[in-house]
């Protein structure tokens, strides 16, 4: 689903070059005048952000912006703020005043774009932390790893780093040969009992390859369909981008899919493709296991923006048990047909429940024909 944007400016060059550069991307509500952007707030649903000109003709932006903060069902809205002023006081001033960024007039559009961008997904990206770190609803029991299954974990993954180092070093300059930028990537993950870890994994994708990700909603696999209006629907019509029902409506807003997972991703470097279908990708998180945020054999850990939906006592359960490099879901249906979300629910949920240090012993065991099957999960 595309992220709304309001954009308050009573200059219509502006408003027009914002509307051809930006319409694609998102879903943009126009503007000229802070009368016209409150009505807008108000009867349309909350924007995601907000940009607006500093100089209105006789009123001035930074009056919406202490608006917009003021106002408890507002004040998560973001604020990005164009001005030919630049003076530091004026930039100051709005920045305490709660805005978010401040770019200058004349601007270059392409770097405009990149601002939203990169705005938009760290407040996506902070609101899913928060609310993880948040959780106060649930009841079960703090997760704990046997000291069996922790010295395996040492052990092992400590032997594989020294034997593996010539491969960490040659897939590291492979990947610095084949484009731009670092050769490991660092991720906020969710792993046992909620906690926030960053993961380690050699560089797949392009450089800013998550700003893509509101775009490819409609190539995620675990994407639910949405309901139809049809000829016989009764209930009242709401607009929201189109005519649907009040059911509609509700099951569109709460049927997003928890997982994210695409087919023919255009973000993966030509190296990445045989380093994802091969699983080499994942050898750093070695380290990651060796400083304990992960075990050898667990649940995947899952970005801030998964495990947030997450969060109910029948999918929560996953939560129990140890974050893992391989695990019942990889090894069960790696290389045949797509996995329903409920399907990797269901699985997750088996292994924390049953999980004991031989069980894992098995899957370890049946990871490493796994790995050599083309991916399709």
């Amino acid at each position: 689903m595309k992220k709304k944007i309001l954009i308050v400016d009573d200059n219509q060059m502006v408003l027009g070059l914002l509307n051809h550069k930006l319409k694609d991307d998102y879903d943009l509500r126009l503007a000229p005048t802070l009368k016209i952007a409150r009505l807008l707030i108000k009867n349309d649903d909350v924007p995601d952000l907000v940009i607006v000109d500093l100089n209105l003709g006789e009123e001035h932006g930074l009056t919406l912006i202490k608006y917009l903060k003021k106002n408890p069902k507002y004040s998560d809205i973001a604020i990005l703020v164009l001005s030919g002023d630049e003076k530091s006081e004026t930039r100051i001033e709005c920045l305490s005043a709660g805005a978010d960024d401040y770019v200058g007039k004349p601007f270059h559009p392409e770097e405009l774009k990149l601002r939203i961008d990169k705005l938009l997904n760290s407040k996506e990206d902070a609101k899913a932390l928060e609310e993880i770190e948040n959780l106060e609803d649930f009841t079960f029991p703090e997760p704990k790893m046997s000291f069996r299954k922790r010295a395996f974990d040492v052990v092992l993954s400590l032997t594989a780093i020294l034997i593996l180092l010539p491969v960490f070093i040659t897939v590291g300059v492979l990947i610095k040969l084949d484009s731009k930028g670092p050769f490991l990537y660092l991720s906020k993950r969710v792993g046992a009992g909620y906690k926030i870890f960053n993961l380690y994994k050699f560089r797949t994708m392009k450089v800013n390859a998550d700003k893509e990700i509101s775009k490819m909603d409609d190539f995620n696999m675990y994407k639910k369909d949405e309901l139809e209006v049809s000829e016989n629907d009764k209930q009242e019509l709401i607009y929201d981008g189109g005519w649907m029902s009040e059911q509609a409506l509700q099951t569109k807003k709460e049927s997003k899919a928890a997982f994210m997972k695409f087919q023919n991703d255009p973000r993966i470097t030509r190296l990445g493709t045989f380093l994802r279908n091969s699983s080499l990708d994942e050898l750093p998180q070695l380290f990651n296991i060796l400083k304990g945020d992960m075990s050898i054999v667990g649940n995947r850990p899952l970005p801030p923006y998964e495990a947030e939906k997450l969060t109910k006592d029948e999918s929560a359960a996953r939560f129990l048990a140890p974050a893992g490099l391989t695990g019942l879901w990889q090894v069960t249906k790696r290389g045949q047909a797509a996995l329903s979300e409920k399907e990797r629910m269901d699985l997750d949920n088996t292994y924390a429940q049953e999980h004991n240090w031989l069980y894992d012993i098995k899957l370890i065991l049946k990871t490493f024909p796994a790995v050599f099957q083309s991916e399709k999960m």
